[in-house]
């Protein structure tokens, strides 16, 4: 299983963090000095996009007829960076794009459920 502080280490990792299905931050690792506020704010918009697809997914499995439950994990990136959330939905980074290695960090992130 994967911890926070191995995905605080990876390189660009700007923070690292894990939150309950409402959106309560339970845990967060950050080289950068991102504060607890931001983590919290984190963790509450990830909640939210992590139950919007969920539901998604749901849906799109039914429409499709292709497998897309359970979530493994879903990423966003703009400006120059990225936010990851992968295993059982509620572990992530945010990362500097431009630093990712999204091979290594899926692999961690599904392996950490």
């Amino acid at each position: 299983m994967t911890s926070l502080d191995d995905l605080a280490k990876l390189d660009g990792v700007v923070l690292a963090f894990e939150f309950s299905p409402d959106g309560r931050l339970t845990e967060h690792k950050s080289a950068s000095g991102a504060s607890a506020e931001t983590a919290a704010m984190a963790a509450q918009f990830c909640a939210s996009v992590t139950m919007n697809f969920n539901v998604l997914a749901g849906a799109f499995t039914q429409l499709s007829g292709m497998p897309w439950t359970p979530q493994q994990g879903w990423a966003y990136s703009g400006g120059e960076h990225t936010v990851a959330i992968g295993g059982s939905g509620y572990k992530g980074v945010f990362i500097k794009t431009a630093k990712a290695d999204f091979n290594t960090l899926f692999q961690m992130l599904v392996a950490s459920s």
